[in-house]
């Protein structure tokens, strides 16, 4: 069908059974092609210079226009009269759009460097999460043209907001290594970050630890937590036995729940949340007196080893006889593993009225106490997983009063002297 491709002519134009074409008699190529949904889309046919027939889609009806249509049309055949080919320049400027978009920081993320975290780190998620909401005004910038300046701003920024150095610090490794992907990818030539030095953070600042009476606080409330869970069972289990209910479960075991096991395997071992929540029974080993933390599940990535004592043995033992799963502690709501304890951890704390000290700080008390008991370094690294020694160290200074009986100790030697 032919006809002057114009405003009242499109108008007209009604969709069939099947698709048809309406080619304009005025303008060679150019065309208007009719969908049964009732679509219109302007095209422009053509022969390249080597004689190879091609359609380039000029746009859709109504957000282009017939006058619009045929406009974009006349000046595309005045291309391939000069020996031009649409087709090929729109493929070459999506390429290069996609190359340029590739390099920015945001293009990168998302096209490259996102698939790559989510598949090879534990924290994907987070880390895509941290950069975005750390670095979203840096995302439209070309990766090379980031500065130093740019970072050292940002810092300046989040120093005045409140973030501490060691956090700072951590989000900008984050930055330089996306940007070190970039270079092993070959997307840039170098890392423009690469020099900058991190801010200086005190590593012998205070980190919180059980001292001995708040570590008796809080086992005492353990143990009142049990009885308490026990007596409101028995007594609820009474009032509906009165009233002709069902009773619940009997507590009548070792441990009411995972709390006072888990609290005792993180005193014991210096696990962390997220590996406690991930063991396994068949990473405890009895015979041996070992426990074993799979690579899989830990901040290094590295499998560790370590000794089992007498407590947490017998601990593990009794709980194990409540349990079916071969997780060693399973969300009974989800029968996954625990994603987080905050209201049982938060209510025991309260209850043993300890201030200032999560969950992560059970950790920096095993490893206080290895160090007050002359635990060497080395040994203390290897039980806590560091990746070097110099993140051991920082436990050298968590015994004041330890350091202080050894400091006594010259007062006892230079007595006889006076």
């Amino acid at each position: 069908m032919k006809a002057h491709i114009t405003v009242p002519t499109v108008k007209n134009l009604n969709p069939k059974e099947k698709p048809y074409e309406v080619v304009d008699d005025h303008l060679k190529g150019f065309l208007a092609r009719v969908q049964p949904t009732g679509v219109i889309t302007y095209y422009l046919a053509y022969r390249t210079r080597e004689g190879v027939k091609r359609r380039f889609r000029i746009g859709r009806h109504p957000g282009v226009t017939a006058p619009a249509a045929r406009k974009a049309a006349e000046q595309l055949m005045s291309e391939v009269t000069l020996g031009g080919d649409p087709h090929n320049a729109r493929k070459s400027a999506r390429t290069k759009n996609a190359r340029s978009r590739g390099e920015t920081l945001g293009g990168f993320i998302d096209i490259q460097y996102a698939k790559w975290a989510l598949s090879h780190q534990k924290r994907g998620n987070e880390t895509l999460t941290l950069l975005e909401s750390n670095f979203k005004d840096l995302y439209a910038r070309k990766m090379n043209l980031i500065t130093a300046w740019d970072i050292q701003k940002w810092r300046t920024d989040s120093r005045k907001s409140g973030l501490k150095p060691t956090t700072i610090n951590r989000r900008v490794t984050t930055l330089k290594a996306v940007l070190n992907k970039a270079v092993e990818w070959d997307v840039i030539p170098s890392n423009p970050l690469q020099k900058i030095k991190p801010l200086k953070v005190d590593n012998n600042s205070r980190i919180r630890y059980l001292d001995n009476n708040e570590e008796r606080q809080l086992r005492q409330a353990l143990n009142d937590r049990e009885h308490s869970s026990r007596s409101g069972r028995a007594s609820g289990n009474k009032w509906r036995d009165i009233r002709g209910y069902d009773s619940l479960p009997s507590l009548d075991c070792v441990f009411v729940d995972h709390l006072k096991p888990m609290v005792l395997l993180a005193l014991n071992t210096g696990l962390r949340r997220g590996e406690i929540f991930n063991l396994k029974w068949t990473d405890v080993d009895f015979s041996r007196k070992t426990l074993t933390v799979e690579g899989a599940t830990t901040k290094s990535g590295q499998t560790r080893h370590i000794a089992l004592n007498a407590e947490i043995i017998r601990v593990l033992q009794e709980w194990q006889q409540q349990t079916v799963s071969e997780l060693v502690f399973q969300s009974p709501v989800t029968g996954e593993p625990f994603n987080n304890i905050k209201t049982s951890w938060s209510q025991l704390r309260k209850n043993a009225n300890i201030t200032d000290f999560r969950f992560h700080d059970l950790r920096h008390t095993f490893a206080s106490k290895l160090v007050m008991a002359d635990v060497n370094l080395y040994t203390v690294k290897e039980l806590m997983g560091h990746s070097t020694i110099q993140m051991t160290e920082r436990y050298a200074h968590l015994a004041p009063e330890h350091k202080a009986t050894a400091v006594e100790r010259l007062v006892n030697l230079n007595r006889d002297q006076f």
